[in-house]
């Protein structure tokens, strides 16, 4: 019997620690709802009239876990994310290091590590393998990639019922 070879997600050659934007998704396993639900409009948000997406604890750790992404990691920052019931979606920025100092592992093993590490201390803290085991990586390249990106994101509790991610009857 021969085994099905996974398809290759990253750009092979790509140098994925250089500076610059990249949009990541990274589901469930199973695509499972565990990260929280899409909460109503309400009154008392920064926009009454907007979907939002109400964290379960699993969703909290997946948080805090994002969060410290860019204190772990110099220069690097997390832009833009949504947490949404069945996947994330981040704006990673990686920005030059000062006095170009070489990065302490490959370069092209940065972003990788930072999703690895993500998945591994959430998991961890969760008790269980919540994430599948690959992720989504688009390197963005340029303005009106990176606002249609920022807008996807933005938008995607709104969204929900139309997102790829979404299965009916799920909720």
């Amino acid at each position: 019997m021969e085994l099905r070879q996974r398809k290759q997600n990253r750009l092979q050659g790509y140098n994925y620690g250089r500076p610059g934007y990249y949009f990541i998704t990274v589901c469930a396993g199973q695509r499972a709802e565990l990260f929280g639900e899409i909460g109503s409009p309400g009154v008392g948000r920064d926009d009454p009239g907007a979907p939002f997406v109400r964290l379960s604890s699993y969703g909290e750790i997946v948080e805090k876990y994002i969060c410290s992404i860019q204190a772990s990691y110099e220069n690097v920052c997390v832009d833009k994310y949504v947490i949404m019931p069945n996947h994330i979606h981040l704006i990673i920025k990686i920005g030059a290091l000062r006095n170009g100092a070489p990065r302490s592992s490959r370069p092209t093993e940065l972003i990788p590590r930072m999703i690895g590490a993500m998945k591994r201390f959430s998991n961890q803290e969760a008790g269980f393998d919540m994430w599948q085991t690959s992720y989504h990586d688009h390197i963005i390249r340029n303005e009106a990639d990176y606002r249609r990106i920022w807008e996807y994101i933005d938008t995607n509790p709104a969204k929900w019922r139309e997102d790829c991610y979404y299965e009916d009857g799920a909720e």
